[in-house]
């Protein structure tokens, strides 16, 4: 009976109506687990169809760049946007918070970055803790569960493959690289899809000196090195666009996609400039788009 309240309480608390009074696109939910003695939030947008059948669900997992929150990457990509239109599960975590005066949030991606690699923050047993939590609570397809994540979020995402490539059917990285302190030993290939603009200077394409005076991997050296791992037999092969090109890994266990905008800076492409100091998103591509198309076509055997 106190779970039957409880999911009604949460219907009725996060549903909303639209103008012409039909029932929301999402039932949104703040929760927090404690891991390690460590209290962890997150933000849930369930599809608002959840509650209408026993259908398990695709799960996205969004993971923020330094300095933001899972609240802030739900407000400004709206990636929950297409992932619940698509009928699946859209959750947002948060880094811990740093002692700085505006306790800044930041995952520990190894080598990168600020509190949550100098404490040596346990993030990568946060999702493990998370995920357990999440498929005992909601009806979530274990075969499809899928990582996104901006900037250190996407570095991250590359942490979590190395470490639980077990757990997920794809991950997407937008702006981020890989910065793991060890060598990745993913047990199982994962599919791998980079996106990222050529005139990004906080995580520049070519490597080298960016945001916070880290020495950021090469974009080239990420996706080789994925592209190893999931052992592809040929180099990428390129389609130009125009404004963007996409490079392809042929003959693979698991499949590696690196986008490329001519335009652009350190942002989720196809969104809203995020704040006025901010640099421009792409227009080439929507990357809500291209991270679902991806992530649609895969599952965790």
């Amino acid at each position: 009976m106190r779970i039957f309240i409880f999911l009604l309480l949460a219907i009725l608390t996060y549903s909303s109506c639209s103008d012409d009074g039909s029932s929301a696109q999402a039932l949104r939910l703040e929760q927090s687990i404690k891991v390690q003695g460590i209290v962890r939030t997150f933000l849930i947008n369930l599809p608002g169809d959840y509650y209408d059948n026993d259908a398990d669900r695709a799960l996205v997992i969004g993971l923020h760049g330094a300095g933001g929150s899972g609240l802030q990457f739900e407000k400004d990509y709206e990636l929950q946007t297409k992932v619940n239109g698509a009928g699946a599960i859209a959750v947002f975590p948060d880094g811990v918070n740093s002692t700085g005066p505006l306790k800044l949030r930041f995952w520990n991606a190894g080598n990168c970055c600020d509190y949550s690699m100098e404490q040596n923050i346990d993030d990568v047993g946060f999702i493990r803790t998370l995920l357990t939590h999440l498929t005992d609570t909601y009806r979530i397809d274990e075969s499809r569960i899928f990582v996104a994540g901006m900037s250190n979020g996407g570095m991250f995402a590359y942490r979590l493959a190395c470490e639980m490539s077990e757990r997920f059917a794809a991950i997407a990285v937008v702006s981020g690289t890989l910065m793991v302190s060890e060598p990745c030993d993913a047990t199982t290939p994962v599919p791998v899809l980079h996106l990222h603009s050529i005139k990004d200077e906080k995580v520049p394409f070519a490597g080298g000196k960016g945001l916070g005076g880290y020495n950021y991997t090469p974009v080239e050296l990420s996706v080789q090195t994925w592209s190893a791992i999931n052992g592809c037999a040929q180099p990428m092969a390129e389609e130009d666009y125009g404004l963007y090109s996409v490079f392809r890994s042929e003959g693979c266990l698991a499949p590696v996609q690196l986008y490329v905008t001519e335009d652009g800076g350190h942002a989720w492409p196809g969104s809203k400039k995020a704040r006025h100091a901010a640099d421009e998103p792409s227009v080439a591509i929507n990357g809500n788009d291209v991270i679902w198309n991806f992530f649609s076509e895969h599952v965790h055997e």
